[in-house]
């Protein structure tokens, strides 16, 4: 028995053990390579297969079950070290400056206290909103959306007429595009605008006739009167010189930049041309072109002439009175090129600050009758008018957080809502050097504006960029003097400030320089500093009239230009005391409104007023210390060369 033993164990350990790897060779079919187990019969596995055995072949799943299962995650796009990491959201920051003031002492302060409950009621809806910031900004597409716009456009004189003497160039223009107008100008007619003509007792009217033909930045700007990027003004009479002449210019934000003057002269060929032309062809005035010597002995002299005299027509002024002409403006490589009845008249250069396809009017006034008018050749395209076209959401534009560290000098900037390209040229241009700084501090202040659109894009922009202070009234140009005093309450009592500055978001700061004129100041000096103006007197007459209601005073007190101007901190302090006592002024030129506060301040102590040409007011000036009317392009113009190691201007607009 011991003998017969031993194998039969030895034979039913080796059932078992076999078993056993039949079992987890199931566990691994079923488990670890499920798909298998729906092509095998698991009672099939170890057994012989039987009629009954039935091997299920594998389900492709319908159309209408995938819809009910989830899509897997599509990988990024970006290569793992790109990927970008959530954006960081700044709160919205806003002035804790409290309008509250229970009587009127003017006008001027109803309508700020209309304006802010109203402001209140707009920002609440604004800070109820969703956040307007997404985890992850969009990813910077190469193209953006394209408008098409019709190659080319005729209008007649009556259907200019219809639409009050503007017509709209959807896409602006490009290189070759060119305007062809049909018109007469009227005879002259007696004027009696002082700015033409101040009239003597006795004196007779001055005749005038002129007409104007002006190209407009009509997406440029958003409830403002838009840039004139080409002024071609023919003056056949009426001219300050008493001659034919024809003027042209540019006009940005109601501010003439230096005017290009034809009076009849040839233009030197060898110092500055456009595309090869001269900028002013020479002509002869009618009066010129008078000569009482017979046509036939003229005819004559010229038969005489030797061969290799030059001949050399004298053209008359190219506008008649009553007379047809046809005029053709093109655009060059270089500037714009005008020619009349098929010759050339002048070239006016293309100016820093605008491009042809800024160019999205043309307006017609003054004495002339319009024909018609063909424009071809225009641009087919053009990129989307979204108004936040112009912001770069890029990290490296933002504000840095305020720090302990004691801050020199803050500078507060008027905004308006929609001025989006206004703020992120400043960002990419001289506001650089205020993020490097450690003792500089730089905001924009901006009211809300009418249309909810325009709100919720600002709260985008200042959600992101963080350098943004909402100054809760509804915006007004009368009440500008309200950002003023939240400037000098964010300056004293939010960073602390040594210096406050004021200035527009159209002005290029040189900081470098502004600092250091106030190192030169002592620190117990209460300063006012800027383009100081002296016995400047209200105006009484035209858009800018003051009424003595407003203004009872002969003279306005010493002011600094309000593009740029910077006071201490003890000022401010007492401008926001005085504000919040209910007994400071308020006066709708805000420059002017500061130089009084600063006025009243300087009996209590005196006040050191530093004047310097360098604040400049009128645009720019080489060695500037401020740059007022600089638009978006020539912000970054003046930038790139500063960084150059060369404070000029880019003054052609």
């Amino acid at each position: 028995m011991h003998v017969f033993g031993k194998p039969t164990m030895k034979k039913g350990s080796a059932q078992v053990l076999l078993s056993l790897c039949l079992l987890y060779l199931a566990f691994l079919l079923f488990y670890e390579f499920p798909f298998l187990s729906q092509r095998v019969n698991p009672l099939s596995v170890g057994t012989a297969t039987t009629p009954n055995t039935v091997l299920r072949p594998l389900q492709l799943a319908t159309e209408k079950d995938t819809q009910t299962i989830a899509s897997p995650v599509r990988p990024s796009k970006l290569p793992r070290r790109l990927r970008l990491p959530q954006q960081r959201q700044t709160p919205l920051t806003e002035s804790s400056l409290q309008f509250n003031r229970t009587g009127y002492g003017s006008g001027l302060e109803k309508s700020a206290l209309d304006a802010w409950q109203l402001g209140s009621k707009l920002l609440d809806e604004l800070k109820s909103s969703p956040s307007a910031i997404s985890p992850l900004p969009p990813l910077p597409q190469k193209t953006q959306p394209l408008e098409k716009c019709p190659a080319s456009l005729s209008i007649t004189g009556a259907q200019l007429l219809e639409q009050k003497n503007l017509i709209e160039l959807p896409c602006g223009m490009t290189l070759g595009s060119h305007i062809t107008l049909v018109a007469r100008p009227r005879a002259a007619h007696e004027e009696y605008d002082p700015k033409i003509k101040e009239l003597r007792p006795g004196e007779k009217a001055a005749l005038v006739s002129q007409f104007r033909m002006e190209l407009l930045g009509m997406r440029m700007v958003d409830g403002e009167e838009p840039p004139r990027i080409l002024h071609f003004n023919p003056r056949i009479k009426g001219d300050f010189s008493g001659r034919p002449v024809i003027e042209q210019n540019t006009c940005y934000r109601m501010q003439w930049a230096v005017p290009l003057r034809c009076e009849g002269w040839e233009s030197n060929a060898g110092e500055d041309t456009v595309d090869g032309q001269v900028k002013c062809e020479k002509w002869i005035s009618n009066e010129d072109n008078q000569s009482n010597e017979p046509k036939d002995a003229w005819w004559l002299k010229r038969l005489i002439k030797r061969r290799t005299d030059k001949v050399k027509v004298d053209w008359p002024y190219p506008f008649v009175e009553n007379k047809l002409f046809v005029l053709t403006l093109t655009a060059g490589l270089e500037g714009y090129h005008i020619n009349v009845d098929g010759r050339h008249v002048t070239s006016f250069p293309y100016r820093t600050g605008f491009t042809l396809e800024d160019a999205t009017g043309l307006s017609l006034n003054g004495d002339i009758d319009v024909e018609s008018i063909y424009a071809a050749s225009l641009p087919n395209s053009h990129l989307s008018t979204d108004p936040q076209r112009n912001l770069d959401m890029s990290p490296q534009w933002k504000a840095p957080d305020l720090s302990d560290d004691p801050v020199e000098l803050f500078i507060g900037i008027l905004s308006a809502g929609n001025h989006f390209a206004e703020r992120m040229a400043i960002r990419k241009s001289w506001m650089s050097s205020v993020r490097k700084s450690n003792n500089i501090v730089a905001r924009f202040f901006v009211a809300l504006n009418g249309r909810q659109e325009v709100n919720m894009e600002l709260k985008k922009e200042a959600e992101f960029f963080g350098d943004i202070v909402i100054v809760p009234f509804l915006d007004s140009y009368d009440l500008v003097v309200l950002k003023t005093i939240a400037i000098c309450e964010y300056g004293v009592q939010v960073v602390s400030a040594k210096y406050v500055m004021k200035c527009d978001d159209d002005n290029f700061v040189r900081i470098e320089s502004v600092m250091n004129e106030l190192m030169k100041v002592p620190d117990d000096r209460s300063l006012y500093m800027g383009n100081i103006n002296y016995y400047h007197k209200p105006l009484r007459n035209g858009k800018w009239a003051v009424t003595y209601e407003e203004w009872p005073e002969e003279d306005y007190p010493p002011y600094a230009n309000g593009p740029g101007y910077v006071v201490s901190s003890d000022i401010a302090r007492f401008v926001i005391s005085e504000f919040e006592n209910n007994n400071l002024r308020l006066f709708k030129m805000e420059d002017v409104s500061m130089g009084m506060w600063v006025e009243k301040f300087n009996t209590v102590k005196p006040v050191q007023y530093i004047h310097s040409f360098r604040f400049c007011q009128f645009g720019c000036i080489d060695d500037y210390y401020t740059a007022h009317y600089q638009s978006p392009r020539q912000m970054i113009c003046v930038w790139e060369k500063l960084q150059s190691g060369r404070p000029r201007c880019c003054n052609m607009r």
